[in-house]
């Protein structure tokens, strides 16, 4: 990356700015760092963090981009970080922002989402600019539970698309997709309006609509017939979804929150559970108020 000046693996056409400096060893990385963004998968998350941990100063704030649960202990990319990292200014990024298009300068806007409300308005002006805005929040919390969840609704779409069952379907699961979302999000303390926002509904359209999603084209092989080792391969990328699908339904299961879509997703990937089935499940299940 260094020599090419650019992500030639994943984003060739992207070349870097010129004032950044493409680091390989950590220690000089973290020598002089005033805020340190971690954007990593959530998998590799802990490990990233407890090689940091010893080489950060004390006054060093961290954000984070990281979508997803923590698989062995359930905890948000926040809890991790600052279980690891100790007390310190921190803030996550999220919301429907697809690399390719960021890379290749058309509008953009996500979400910063901090308790120290300085340092989100701060990284927000410096991660802005002529077309990529940030808003600021609060709650830390509902923007990473939309980050996870969203991954794995994604997939439920991919397999309806890879079905060819049609819009009604699709929106339905977005919809459907979100209520659950926001079940989860309330159980675990976050705003429910913040689920209307770029982190929530907006992540949510972005990854179940757009083939320029991982989530979403794993899940059309699936609903193509392939399994789920055919269908990761095709992909030759991470997809958040395959293990957020693991944590999310251990999560919910832990508080109680019902969450069907997730559950069956879950099911199809990890136990075996055929696509067929897991409709079957889905479309006979109690009638109940929408709202509920």
């Amino acid at each position: 990356m260094g020599r090419e000046r650019c992500n030639r693996r994943y984003l060739p056409e992207a070349a870097f700015p010129e004032r950044l400096t493409v680091e390989t060893d950590l220690d000089a990385a973290l020598s002089q760092c005033d805020d340190l963004l971690i954007a990593v998968p959530s998998h590799a998350l802990r490990a990233t963090l407890q090689q940091v941990q010893p080489r950060l100063a004390a006054t060093t704030r961290v954000a984070l981009a990281t979508k997803g649960f923590d698989l062995d202990s359930g905890k948000l990319p926040y809890e991790v970080a600052r279980e690891v990292l100790g007390e310190r200014p921190m803030a996550v990024l999220s919301g429907p922002t697809f690399a390719r298009e960021v890379g290749a300068g058309l509008p953009t806007a996500m979400t910063v989402a901090s308790p120290d409300t300085a340092f989100a308005q701060e990284l927000a002006r410096n991660i802005s600019g002529p077309a990529f805005r940030a808003y600021t929040q609060t709650d830390i919390v509902g923007v990473e539970v939309g980050g996870a969840v969203k991954n794995v609704i994604a997939i439920a779409t991919g397999i309806a698309d890879g079905l060819h069952y049609g819009a009604n379907t699709r929106v339905a699961l977005i919809t459907r997709g979100l209520a659950e979302m926001m079940r989860l999000g309330a159980q675990l303390g976050a705003q429910r309006d913040t689920f209307m926002g770029l982190a929530g509904l907006g992540d949510l359209v972005l990854t179940c609509t757009d083939d320029q999603s991982r989530n979403r084209r794993f899940g059309m092989a699936l609903g193509r017939g392939a399994n789920p080792a055919q269908a990761q391969s095709g992909i030759g990328q991470v997809v958040e979804g395959v293990l957020a699908a693991r944590a999310v339904r251990r999560v919910a299961q832990r508080i109680g929150v019902d969450m069907p879509i997730c559950e069956q997703v879950h099911e199809v990937i990890h136990t075996g559970q055929s696509v067929a089935e897991a409709v079957r499940v889905l479309m006979s299940r109690t009638l109940r108020a929408e709202m509920d």
